[in-house]
């Protein structure tokens, strides 16, 4: 149907399942060679990651996704193979087609058509794709390229995230931040015995509860004019041997905190540790940052370059948000650039039987050459 179609299709039919690329990388990185773009492969553990640039002096656009893909769960329950792209109904069914290959290609294609139609433009453009956004810890993904940037003097002003923002149609929701995300993994010691004898044992969950009660009742802050208030959710909550007359001896819980601007990590761990201490118990907690959290203020550059492109595009004011999970755009952030995400409906995403709308695939590349004209142009 057009490049950018063919290039999604491609793209779908590489089994790219964190970490692995499954030749994603390569083939775009040959294309933007071929278009005369510097392409760089950084490889850090098991995760690939591409870094191409055109351009010189002046500021730095940049378009950021990932290759790598959830698993497709039980493949019998697909309509068609997860990784056989297959045309239904106007729409492009596979994993991936819409977070995010349908629109790496799209950004691709437009890098490819703004660069010929402007090979003296100001500034510099690149592309930045990892294999390592859907893993657990991203530790060698776009985290570590950037680790790179900060020690090579890189520099990026303006970063486009392709990631699915959209709610009913293209260009209805952008994201203009996101909140951090801070885990835990709690262990809570107590003393196994018998259910019959509760006075030799000392039960981790009853010595829990009362903290965990308290841990869900609290306002952690009233969020702002920006961001919701910040959120605590235990997701995995585990004790046990497997008998129903053994009382434990060990406690297990997964907490994590949707954190805004309004609070700061290191406040919220001393709080929740407190919490703890405050019961008496016997426990360690592991934490893990994942990201601070971000956002790109009203009358910024990018946000308003965004927002009029959308308009004049689909007649459409599209919603400024900061929900959503995380998005690797957390770890350009730090480095100075005003983030916005963009990108298809997200209604699929992770799902069984994920799909792009047609219509949409079609739009994305002038939606983000047309970002880069603006910026980089002036047309």
């Amino acid at each position: 149907m057009s490049e950018v179609f063919d290039l999604a299709c491609d793209l779908i039919r590489r089994r790219s399942v964190t970490p692995e690329d499954a030749g994603c990388l390569p083939l775009i990185g040959e294309r933007l060679m071929r278009a005369g773009f510097r392409v760089e492969h950084l490889r850090y553990g098991e995760v690939d990651n591409l870094w191409a640039t055109h351009g010189t002096d002046g500021p730095t656009l940049i378009f950021l996704g990932h290759t790598d893909v959830v698993p497709s769960g039980p493949e019998a329950a697909w309509q068609s193979p997860p990784f056989e792209p297959t045309v239904r109904d106007g729409r492009l069914y596979g994993r991936g087609s819409a977070d995010m290959k349908g629109a790496v290609a799209a950004m691709a294609v437009a890098l490819e058509q703004f660069v010929a139609a402007h090979p003296g433009h100001r500034g510099r453009v690149g592309l930045l794709l990892t294999s390592d956004e859907e893993g657990p810890a991203n530790l060698d993904g776009v985290r570590k390229v950037v680790e790179h940037f900060r020690a090579i003097g890189e520099r990026i002003d303006w970063c486009v995230v392709g990631e699915p923002s959209a709610k009913q149609r293209l260009g209805d929701l952008i994201r203009v931040g996101r909140r951090g995300s801070l885990s835990g993994t709690l262990g809570v010691h107590g003393v196994q015995g018998h259910v019959a004898y509760p006075e030799k044992a000392l039960n981790p969950i009853h010595a829990f509860a009362p903290a965990l009660a308290e841990l869900v009742a609290t306002r952690w802050d009233e969020g702002n004019s920006d961001f919701p208030p910040t959120s605590f959710q235990v997701s995995n909550l585990n004790a046990g041997t497997g008998a129903n007359n053994v009382i434990p001896g060990e406690l297990t819980a997964w907490i994590n905190f949707r954190y805004c601007t309004a609070s700061r990590a290191e406040d919220l761990r001393a709080r929740t540790e407190a919490i703890l201490q405050r019961y008496g118990l016997d426990c360690a907690l592991d934490w893990n940052l994942s990201g601070e959290p971000f956002l790109t203020p009203p009358g910024g550059v990018l946000r308003e370059t965004v927002l009029a492109v959308c308009r004049e595009l689909y007649g459409i004011d599209p919603e400024q948000s900061t929900g959503g999970g995380t998005s690797d755009g957390r770890f350009i952030a730090p480095m100075g650039a005003e983030v916005v995400e963009v990108g298809p409906v997200n209604a699929t995403i992770h799902k069984v039987d994920e799909c792009v709308a047609l219509e949409e695939l079609e739009q994305l590349p002038r939606l983000y050459r047309t970002i880069c004209e603006r910026l980089l142009v002036g047309t």
